[in-house]
């Protein structure tokens, strides 16, 4: 009886146990299929230089290798750009270079640049008589058509421009004196600096400011006219030797002439930089008498008809 009372209850004590154990194993099995399945990390994961990713059920994974320099790069690189971004982008670059070329035309190196406010204001005034001078031969031209046009006597009236004209042309070509207002320019050259280049120099300056006759040491100044000798050599004009002081001879308006032989970097500084004295003085009655032959010419005809 006692054993058997003894071993019911070790039986049923075994029945319990073996029904908790399986209840355990059953709610872990259901625990393990509602978890998301692990994913296995490399031994160097989490470490300074991995790049994090994200696993097939949204976990963090990193990925070994890469440096923070490294990932800067692969995020930088290759750009992507929109369409926005790429023309902000050029317009960027062509504002740009439309800057460099407005910073190097400005910067070019200009004789003007350092001149004092007076003689810009001369220089200025120089252009304004050249324009007028122009402005004055035009309507004389044009007065001169008109008279041809309304002349009852057409042939007399175009005789006597003939006339005129060729004066004009004998005094431009040195063929006849001249005599008007203008001035001289004498150069003293004790130093023996003064170049014939520095000479023709002051030529085209005169003729640019509108001189009508110029003459030189004796010699006439025309448009054929060539100035040879360099420095330490004697100056000649037209294969005639000339000697200092170089005495100008011009004809023209005075209130032009000076002043575009004194505009800053212009004829007087240059010859001043060679050591020799410059002087220029106005006159109202300047004489030309120094004359060249009449050249016919050989091969060129007139081609009116």
């Amino acid at each position: 009886m006692n054993s058997e009372g003894q071993g019911g209850p070790g039986r049923a004590g075994e029945a319990v146990g073996g029904g908790a154990g399986q209840q355990q194993d059953a709610s872990a099995h259901q625990l393990r299929r509602e978890l998301p399945a692990e994913v296995p990390v490399g031994p160097a994961a989490g470490g300074p230089g991995d790049l994090d990713a994200q696993g097939p059920h949204g976990q963090r994974v990193t990925q070994p290798g890469l440096t923070g320099r490294q990932r800067l790069v692969k995020g930088l690189w290759p750009p992507r750009l929109s369409r926005a971004q790429l023309i902000v982008a050029l317009l960027l670059a062509g504002l740009g270079f439309g800057l460099a070329v407005q910073v190097a035309a400005t910067s070019d190196s200009s004789v003007l640049r350092g001149a004092r406010q007076e003689d810009l204001v001369r220089i200025l005034d120089e252009l304004d008589d050249r324009t007028e001078r122009l402005d004055d031969e035009k309507r004389r031209l044009e007065g001169q058509r008109t008279e041809l046009e309304n002349s009852s006597d057409q042939a007399e009236a175009a005789r006597k421009q003939t006339v005129e004209r060729e004066k004009q042309l004998g005094v431009l070509a040195g063929t006849v004196g001249a005599e008007g207002p203008g001035i001289t320019m004498v150069v003293t050259d004790e130093h023996a600096g003064v170049e014939s280049r520095m000479l023709l120099d002051a030529v085209q300056e005169l003729r640019a400011a509108g001189a009508e006759a110029i003459q030189l040491n004796g010699v006439r100044i025309v448009a054929g006219t060539y100035l040879t000798g360099g420095e330490g050599e004697g100056v000649s004009v037209d294969g005639k030797a000339i000697s200092p002081p170089y005495r100008f001879k011009v004809i023209g308006r005075p209130q032009d002439l000076e002043p575009a032989l004194h505009i800053p970097g212009g004829v007087v500084q240059t010859l001043e930089k060679e050591q020799a004295s410059v002087t220029v003085t106005r006159a109202e009655e300047i004489v030309v008498d120094a004359l060249r032959p009449a050249k016919q010419p050989d091969y060129a005809r007139s081609s009116s008809r």
